[in-house]
């Protein structure tokens, strides 16, 4: 008898699945059709708008609505930025190879696209979506509508209808003279708005003269014509040059220029014109305007708004302050030495405010703004040092090396002003005195006597104002001596700070912007940070104040109200003197003065009649905050904090005597002015840059008899200091000295 099956249990999952297939199959049939919904509705919705969306008469204002820049006071105007300037040509005047770089640069599909780049709009929703109202994505088409029919607005529904306008417009006119319209309305920069005016303002010609070079530099601009413009120095003629490499091998990538010459054609820019500057600049009121367009291109502005776009800029600039630092240089500075540049920059250090500056000469005779530009502060950036110090553990009372020279391990020194080896102090000085005196052999030893010193100098300077990636800003052992390239308005704000309490107040020119209409485009938004701790803060003023009352700032005394400082002067690689400083505060202002020569990098000495910072800068730094503050009344600092040192370290190690080695160090001869002031001794430094980059720095001291002498003094050699150094001192040989 066979076995009995078990017969087979009925599936329980095929029922459910054939349930489960009609309701997929209808989930799927309704998502189809509300997807085919979405697209009709798209459809339609795309039609509508079409249809509605009329191509609109040429902006009225397409003359352009100059933008006005006032005085802090809203009211009275300092200038007002280009009108437009420009003369239409048609399109058989544009040399075909100028067309071929608008193109390269500009809208490589132009001849083929429907006039509007979808992705490059939905690249820039996106990216507005995200708060990025600034992100592009047009064709020339596009940028051509926004300029002549529409707006500078940047909005999504602006961006719409843009695009609407371009299909329209496209339909109507042919590309020719959609490009023909194009160069004649866009922007390139100094003032000129389109081809023709651009080619008389970059190379003094008639856009049909333009060269293949020319024509590519003119395509190149249009991405960015302040910062592409080859006047604004070797940074801006770099970035052009990148930019004008781009055109170039555009067009060969285009076919519309064989390859081997782009490439050679690309390896340097043409020859440009001179720059025409209006009587409207003339002064310092081009420095000023120069300075505020930076600023506002740099809030987010366009060089069309900033020149046509009917702006109202009210700054921080104040009549009495920028009256006052003019007054102070016309009285103070010697006269008949046209290679001279003097330099002042007032901030208020209760806001930031950038209330006055002297930036140099005439603007029509330089563009270089020396308030901006720079120079090393030599030995006036000892207050950021000496924050840090107090705040490693030291005390105004801690006591450093003051002998001269400060040997390290490897041999290199660094020397206090004065004849042959500079001047001694003693073995153990407080910082008082050595701020007081400006003695460099005890800062330097107070670095080294820091937990990594010349890092947290390094930080605190930067805490306090001074821009982190400052030229030459680097944490070495000598950085206290000041070699790195500060601008007056940054040591001015920096040392805002520590008048403010040592709270940081970034220094800042724009107060507001309104539109046309009144609408308001921008509004200053006041920040401060804790850079020092007020008891720190407090001590380092009572030293600053020192320096005013007892040493080598005795001349801001006649200030005539309390007043806190430092001097300071800086050398070249020649050991040439090349930069005078004196900055200085009181509770209400802050104000730097710096003195260079020619390029920014040359002597002093033999030049200026005194080149000491205790002397024409301080007395500049005077007379500009005495016309300045004359209406207010004088404010007292508050008393020293008397901070108590927690570090033990700081009495100098005794020295081995080595054997004594001569040590020749030439001094510029020195014709004294005003009250005795010292002899410094020139510092070795790097080859500088072409911009205003003086090197290491020098602070001369006053002393009861100047001693003039040009002869090398043999001198031996104090001991080093047994103490190992824990930062990268200077190159052996260098001698940095300041004062």
């Amino acid at each position: 008898m066979s076995p009995q099956r078990t017969p087979p249990r009925p599936s329980r999952g095929r029922p459910q699945a054939r349930r489960r297939r009609p309701l997929l199959r209808r989930l799927l049939r309704l998502l189809a059709l509300a997807v085919l919904g979405l697209v009709l509705l798209g459809v339609a919705a795309f039609a509508y708008l079409y249809a509605s969306t009329d191509i609109p008469n040429p902006n009225k204002d397409f003359t352009a609505q100059t933008s006005f820049v006032y005085y802090a006071d809203g009211s009275h105007e300092i200038g007002r930025f280009a009108s437009q300037n420009r003369t239409s040509v048609p399109l058989s005047k544009v040399p075909q190879h100028v067309q071929d770089a608008v193109t390269a640069a500009e809208d490589r599909t132009f001849w083929t696209n429907q006039g509007i780049d979808p992705k490059g709009i939905l690249r820039a929703a996106f990216s507005n979506a995200r708060g990025n109202s600034t992100q592009g994505g047009s064709t020339i088409t596009q940028q051509y509508v926004k300029v002549f029919y529409l707006s500078q607005e940047r909005t999504l529904s602006r961006k719409i209808k843009e695009a609407f306008v371009s299909l329209k417009l496209q339909r109507q006119e042919s590309k020719a003279e959609i490009l023909q319209g194009y160069l004649n309305t866009i922007y390139f920069g100094r003032g000129a708005y389109g081809v023709q005016a651009a080619a008389q303002a970059y190379f003094g010609c008639d856009a049909a003269d333009l060269t293949v070079k020319q024509g590519a530099v003119l395509a190149a601009v249009l991405n960015s014509p302040t910062a592409l413009d080859p006047a604004g120095g070797k940074d801006a003629r770099q970035r052009l040059l990148g930019r004008y490499s781009y055109v170039l091998h555009g067009m060969a990538s285009d076919g519309n220029l064989g390859t081997a010459r782009a490439d050679r054609l690309a390896r340097r820019l043409p020859r440009f014109a001179p720059v025409r500057s209006e009587n409207r600049y003339a002064g310092q009121k081009g420095h000023l305007l120069t300075l505020v367009r930076k600023q506002l291109v740099a809030k987010g502005f366009t060089d069309q708004e900033i020149d046509g776009g009917g702006l109202k800029v009210t700054t921080t600039f104040t009549r009495n302050a920028m009256d006052a630092d003019a007054r102070a240089v016309r009285e103070q500075k010697p006269k008949g030495l046209s290679a001279l540049h003097v330099a002042v920059a007032s901030v208020d250090p209760t806001n930031g405010a950038l209330r006055g500056i002297y930036a140099g000469q005439d603007y029509l005779k330089s563009q270089i703004d020396w308030a901006t530009a720079g120079g090393s502060p030599g030995s006036a950036f000892k207050p950021f040092a000496l924050a840090a110090g107090l705040a490693d553990g030291y005390s105004l009372q801690s006591t450093f090396q003051g002998d001269s020279p400060y040997v390290f391990p490897g041999g290199a020194k660094v020397v206090n002003e004065g004849p042959g080896g500079g001047h001694d102090y003693g073995a153990e000085i407080p910082l008082t005195l050595a701020t007081e005196q400006s003695v460099n052999t005890a800062y330097v030893d107070m670095t080294e006597s820091m937990s990594d010193g010349p890092v947290k100098i390094l930080d605190t300077a930067a805490r306090m104002g001074v821009p982190r990636n400052a030229p030459g800003l680097e944490p070495v052992a000598g950085i206290s001596l000041g070699s790195a390239t500060i601008s007056p308005v940054d040591m001015a704000s920096a040392y805002g700070t520590i008048a403010d309490g040592g709270r940081h107040r970034p220094w800042y020119v724009i107060e507001k912007v309104t539109g046309p209409g009144g609408a308001r485009r921008f509004t200053a938004a006041h920040q401060s940070t804790r850079a020092l701790r007020e008891d720190i803060d407090r001590d380092v003023s009572y030293a600053l104040q020192r320096v005013v009352a007892r040493g080598t700032g005795r001349n801001a005394l006649a200030l005539g109200r309390p007043a806190a400082g430092k001097t300071g002067t800086a050398t070249n690689a020649a050991g040439d003197v090349s930069s005078s400083w004196f900055v200085g505060f009181t509770p209400q202002m802050s104000t730097a003065v710096m003195y260079v020569r020619g390029d920014g990098n040359d002597a002093l000495n033999g030049y200026l009649p005194s080149y000491f910072g205790a002397d024409y800068p301080t007395r500049t730094w005077t007379e500009a905050m005495r016309e300045t503050l004359d209406d207010r009344p004088a404010e007292p600092f508050p008393p020293p904090a008397h901070v108590r040192a927690t570090r033990r370290d700081h009495a100098p190690v005794p020295t081995a005597t080595p054997t004594p080695t001569p040590t020749p160090t030439p001094t510029p001869t020195r014709t004294t002015t005003a009250a005795p002031s010292p002899t410094p001794t020139p510092t070795p430094s790097p080859t500088p840059t072409p911009s205003p980059s003086p090197t290491p720095t020098p602070t001369p001291t006053p002393t009861p008899t100047p001693t003039p002498t040009v002869r090398p003094s043999p001198r031996p050699s104090p001991s080093p200091s047994t103490r190992p150094s824990r930062s990268k001192p200077p190159r052996a040989g260098a001698v940095p000295s300041g004062g």
